[in-house]
Parts: structure tokens; C-alpha cells; sequence
């Protein structure tokens, strides 16, 4: 369907997914309804199911994929930019910040559990939004490599792969507990080995 719109479309259609974005976070997945979304976004029913047919499924699964795309974009410009330790670090606190802000409600995961965390829609954004994730920290690191800080036969999607890690699993306990201790000690510890590496070319 976005494919098929006009400019002026894809603008609208991107307005009802950002309003109901805004719905699901304050509501929650449960309660939200379509009378909701249209309120929000100021649209009439057949205005939303012109943009979504399938109904509000769709629109569920439209709205996790912008959810999915701000967990990247919320990095930025940092994540773009790991050329330096200090980068490194910087994009660290962006990371520990984001999520304690966040906190026990994860919008993502919300709506995952209503889709379906199995269902191909909501499985295809999730491996987009890891692969793009991973993709941006090797280059990162590659980064490092370039500037000489790092040693030219480092495995890059090792190394960028067990950060990716590190933050999911403090990010997993943090919406168990409420505590990010353990997202910051993983990052940072995952930071330090990868400048401990550096550091032993000397």
C-alpha cells in the first residue's frame, strides 16, 4: 500500500501511525481501540481503512515498525558515528538513558505480544531492525579499525554481535526488575574489552 500512495498519502498515512503510536503508549495495547486512534489522528473510519484494510492487525503492525525504526533513530547521531572511544561512550549513555526512560513498558514488546511475536510481519521487523542495529555497530567498529585503534584482523560481526547482545539482555532484566545496573555494566564492560583489544597493539 505505501508504495501505491501519493506524497500526500504516505504523509497521512504516516500521521495515523505516529498518533496511534502516541495512543498505544499512553493506553496500552489492551484498551486502545480504533475509535481512539481515529480521535488522535483526527481521521474518519473509512479515511483509516482506506490506509489500513486489514484493519486495526495492520495498523498495529504498521505502528511496531515505526516503534522499531525510533529504537534506532532515539541512538542518533551517535550510533552513525563511532569513530572514538568518546563516541563510543556518548552513544553508551544515549543507550543506559533510553531505556531508563523507557523503563518496565516496552512498546515494542506490547504490540508484539498482541500480533504475535511469531507471526512474519512482526518477525520480519525484528530481524530488520537487529540486522540494521548489528550492521551500524560493526561499522562502528570498523571505524576504530580505519583510525588504527583497533587491529585490522579484529572479527568485526563477532565483536558487534556480543554488544548487541550485552544490550539486549540488560535490556531484558530491566523490564523484569525495573534496574538497568546490569544494561550498563554489559555495555560498558562490552566497550572496555573491545578498547582492552586496542590498547594490547602497543
Amino acid at each position: 500500500m505505501p508504495g501505491e500512495l501519493t506524497p500526500k498519502g504516505r504523509a497521512t498515512r504516516r500521521r495515523i501511525v505516529e498518533g496511534a503510536a502516541t495512543v498505544l503508549r499512553e493506553k496500552g495495547v489492551g484498551t486502545a481501540t480504533l475509535d481512539d486512534f481515529m480521535a488522535q489522528t483526527g481521521t474518519s473510519k473509512s479515511q483509516l481503512f482506506h490506509y489500513f484494510p486489514a484493519g486495526k492487525d495492520e495498523l498495529l503492525l504498521a505502528v511496531a515498525r515505526f516503534e522499531a525504526d525510533q529504537v534506532l533513530e532515539d541512538q542518533q547521531p551517535y550510533l552513525g558515528c563511532l569513530d572514538s572511544w568518546a563516541a563510543w561512550e556518548q552513544w553508551r549513555d544515549v543507550v543506559i538513558k533510553r531505556y531508563e526512560t523507557q523503563g518496565e513498558q516496552c512498546p515494542l514488546g506490547s504490540l508484539f505480544s498482541q500480533i504475535g511475536r511469531s507471526s512474519p510481519g512482526a518477525r520480519a521487523i525484528v530481524i530488520e531492525l537487529l540486522r540494521g542495529w548489528q550492521e551500524s555497530l560493526a561499522a562502528g567498529v570498523r571505524a576504530l579499525q580505519a583510525a588504527g585503534r583497533l587491529p585490522a584482523d579484529l572479527d568485526v560481526d563477532t565483536r558487534a554481535a556480543a554488544l548487541l547482545t550485552a544490550i539486549q539482555g540488560g535490556v531484558a532484566i530491566l523490564l523484569s526488575t525495573g534496574q538497568s545496573t546490569h544494561l550498563r555494566v554489559a555495555l560498558t564492560q562490552g566497550i572496555e574489552d573491545l578498547r582492552r583489544t586496542g590498547d594490547a597493539m602497543a
